[in-house]
């Protein structure tokens, strides 16, 4: 027998879930198919969610630190602190819980799961797109009237269809340790060649434990891993004391897609998070744009499911929906070349300098978005004269759309 569904979703991540769950909401039929064995493993992300997505899931019970601010160093050891303790910019979750929470409201509004399963064939037909399925039980034929890939950076779905590949790739390698010497509701964030060419390292406080890690793209390497720049990090002056007594109790690596594809939806079938390259270029961050993007194409597509039409014409006209979001991407991943992947290590001192400054703090405090710091950018272009000495290639990163 075949079985048939509205939405088959390939992939049980935070988007996978969100987009399961949100389809069920409109009153369709869902597959969703993970291929894993048990939902938030393996996971390769610093596990923060934005309060906009936190919002949106409702998962509070996963959260196991509230970050608040910041202190962000400059190669030669500079340290700037911005935050306020009454404004929570960002949540560190669980995402072990924090996945599985969103499986289950996908569950408990009608969603049909699978583990340990994935598609090894799919083809678009007039009326819907015929799957073979691989489940511990056998194959499984399903024919859906659209198909979802919310399966990450190396997703089958954006293969199988020849959907484009995201922008830019970069590589992240992350630990989590017990034993760091941070301060409770600030994150770290580690700039220079040495630790993060091009990026920065962090370290987010995670309830008990810390995440600390660092990413970059391969061509910044320079014959290096990703693991020798965390151990360089962790040795390195002013701040080795704070690693002293780290014991690590997991380590993660993986890509961060970033760049919307070129056809993120074609013909019945739809890329979302990760898999369509929407991680954030200035954090690496995909959860909050995964969830906006799929608030922003749900309704129109559950729309076009009901009037039966997800032809190319239709799809089109859908995808021109992220437009927006992909002129923001390539403006804040020219923002951040500016300020880090072409900056040298002197001259991100010498902005640092500026940063350091009260007023700019103030600055940094009441205008500051980490998901979205082109409004920031724009402001010190205005207010700061020492900035715009030494910040030519932002003004143009910020003013361009």
């Amino acid at each position: 027998m075949i079985a048939q569904y509205d939405v088959v979703v390939v992939g049980a991540g935070p988007i996978g879930g969100y987009l399961s769950r949100r389809f069920c909401e409109h009153g369709h039929s869902v597959l969703l198919i993970e291929e894993h064995s048990e939902v938030g493993r393996p996971f390769q992300c610093a596990g923060l969610v934005n309060p906009g997505a936190m919002s949106a899931v409702g998962l509070e019970q996963t959260i196991l630190s509230g970050i608040w601010g910041a202190r962000i160093h400059s190669p030669s050891g500079t340290a700037v602190e911005i935050g306020d303790p009454s404004r929570i910019r960002t949540w560190s979750v669980c995402r072990k819980l924090f996945d599985e929470a969103i499986v289950l409201q996908a569950i408990n509004n009608g969603a049909k799961f699978l583990l340990s399963s994935k598609p090894t064939s799919a083809k678009v037909h007039a009326e819907h797109v015929s799957l073979i399925v691989e489940t511990p039980d056998g194959d499984l034929q399903v024919n859906a009237k659209l198909l979802c890939g919310a399966d990450g950076a190396h997703s089958w779905v954006r293969r199988k269809f020849r959907m484009g590949n995201p922008k830019e790739q970069m590589i992240g390698f992350q630990v989590e340790v017990t034993g760091y010497h941070g301060e409770d509701g600030k994150l770290d964030m580690y700039t220079g060649s040495e630790y993060s060419p091009g990026f920065f390292a962090w370290a987010i406080p995670s309830g008990e434990t810390t995440r600390i890690g660092t990413w970059t793209k391969a061509d910044l390497l320079n014959g290096r891993s990703c693991e020798d720049l965390l151990s360089k990090l962790q040795s390195s002056n002013p701040w080795s004391a704070r690693f002293a007594q780290c014991n690590e109790i997991g380590r993660y690596c993986g890509p961060i897609p970033s760049g919307l594809v070129k056809r993120p939806l074609i013909e019945r079938v739809a890329l979302f998070g990760d898999a369509a390259g929407l991680c954030k270029p200035t954090t690496g961050g995909g959860i909050g744009p995964g969830i906006k993007q799929v608030d922003l194409l749900v309704p129109e597509l559950s729309l076009a499911l009901n009037e039966g039409n997800l032809s190319v014409k239709r799809m089109l006209a859908i995808s021109r929906l992220l437009n927006d979001m992909r002129s923001n991407q390539r403006r804040k991943k020219a923002l951040r070349n500016a300020f880090l992947t072409e900056s040298t290590d002197h001259e991100l001192d010498e902005i640092f300098q500026i940063w350091s400054k009260p007023e700019v703090i103030d600055l940094i405090n009441e205008v500051g978005d980490i998901d979205n710091p082109i409004p920031l950018g724009i402001q010190m272009l205005r207010e700061i004269p020492e900035f715009r000495k030494l910040a030519g290639r932002a003004a143009m990163a910020v003013l361009w759309g």
